[in-house]
């Protein structure tokens, strides 16, 4: 399913009167099928795209929660399908118009509100799997809080996340800046003042030769580093809402980074469960969700594994049981014995899970300053080794590079 816009021309009895419509169709013979049943013709149809301003503002939380909050409000006194097409019609920005018309298409052919909200395309997963979750026990209104709560929650661990990646940016950035820069400086100096004396002069070559190859590795390193940082950052924005792709698997085996990220998952996905079982949704479709929700395939097969089991007759607390959780979050899951602790113990491991990648987050700015450091030690201790093998003094290349 995807939106098109058609221009149509309408034979009326005062002459033919041309048209631009929106349509939300799989294919565009669909489109074109759907013109000639009105007795219309169509004269052009093309894929709509929506422009960079529409794209942050329907990925924005804020816009988001604004969504949510107001289907929340206007479905006190009528059903929340009514309610979202009233909010839709209620709209008079156009901007807004064009992010919420594949949601009114959806709704005019019959469709339900959470197909209209997953053709919106700018909710994530555990979202919809909430909302989801919630429509399928008849309590959509009561799941909204629980969604808008979990935006909410996403939201700062994205602001986490994109400060880990500015920070590593802004190293990477500061390197490759301070490499090309120094290297013109300090090289050039190096040949400015090269020995007049005949014996000396292949040593000098040779150690100047060698530490230029040295810088030049050091900014290949670098300008590598940038690149590999801009195409996971792109291919992370590109594929938004996949379960998987082959930048999200690289990634996940960098050790530390990795580590993170599942850590990451995981509190959001046993925080997504436990909301979804405060809004009374059975554990087996709640189990379903999480799995459907999931960002990171080990996650979503821990939850498969236990919804089989679950099925088998296993108690709950058994089948929650297993690997990936750590010790202490199984010993937990353990010492299960009422159907209403199940929410606050996996809370409690949201919690953990939370506080296990705040730690790593810290850890990975450290570790990048660390090697930030290390790379220009070797960058600039390199040419101090290269004066101290040619006998040169420090005081000779501060003389030198103060003339410069």
């Amino acid at each position: 399913m995807r939106q098109w816009i058609a221009e149509i021309a309408t034979d009326t009895t005062s002459g033919v009167k041309t048209s631009v419509e929106s349509f939300y169709l799989p294919r565009e013979e669909d489109v074109r099928r759907e013109i000639i049943k009105r007795g219309a013709y169509c004269l052009s149809i093309r894929a709509y795209e929506r422009s960079p301003m529409e794209r942050l503002l329907a990925r924005s939380s804020w816009w988001q929660v604004q969504l949510l909050r107001g289907i929340q409000f206007r479905s006190t006194s009528t059903s929340p399908g009514v309610a979202f097409w009233r909010l839709i019609e209620g709209e008079t920005n156009p901007t807004r118009q064009n992010i919420l018309s594949p949601a009114k298409e959806a709704l005019s052919r019959g469709l339900g509100i959470i197909d209209a909200l997953k053709a919106l395309n700018i909710f994530d997963r555990g979202t919809l799997a909430i909302l989801s979750a919630s429509e399928k026990a008849n309590k959509l209104v009561e799941g909204i809080p629980h969604a808008i709560s979990t935006i909410t929650q996403k939201r700062k661990n994205m602001r986490a996340i994109g400060g880990t990646m500015a920070w590593l940016g802004f190293d990477v950035l500061s390197i490759v800046q301070a490499m090309f820069w120094g290297k013109d400086l300090v090289l050039g100096w190096f040949h400015d003042n090269a020995p007049t004396e005949v014996d000396k002069l292949a040593e000098y070559n040779d150690v100047v030769g060698k530490l230029e190859l040295t810088w030049n590795i050091l900014i290949l390193i670098a300008v590598a580093a940038t690149v590999f940082m801009v195409w996971c950052i792109l291919s992370f924005f590109l594929n938004r809402g996949k379960d998987d792709w082959p930048t999200a698997r690289i990634v996940r085996k960098i050790p530390l980074i990795g580590a993170y990220m599942r850590d990451l998952g995981f509190a959001d996905s046993m925080s997504t469960a436990a909301r979804m079982l405060r809004g009374k949704v059975p554990i087996n479709e709640m189990m379903i969700q999480s799995a459907e929700s999931a960002s990171v395939p080990d996650i979503a097969l821990y939850w498969h594994a236990a919804e089989q089991d679950l099925k088998r007759g296993i108690p709950l607390g058994s089948a929650m049981d297993r690997e990936p959780l750590n010790r202490s979050e199984r010993l937990e899951i353990a010492s299960l014995s009422d159907l209403s602790q199940i929410a606050t113990i996996m809370e409690s491991i949201s919690e953990m899970r939370a506080q296990n990648a705040k730690g790593k987050h810290s850890l990975i700015l450290w570790l990048a300053f660390g090697l930030t450091g290390l790379y220009l030690a070797i960058a600039f201790g390199s040419a101090i080794f290269a004066l101290t093998v040619m006998n040169m003094s420090m005081d000779s290349l501060l003389g030198g590079l103060t003339s410069f």
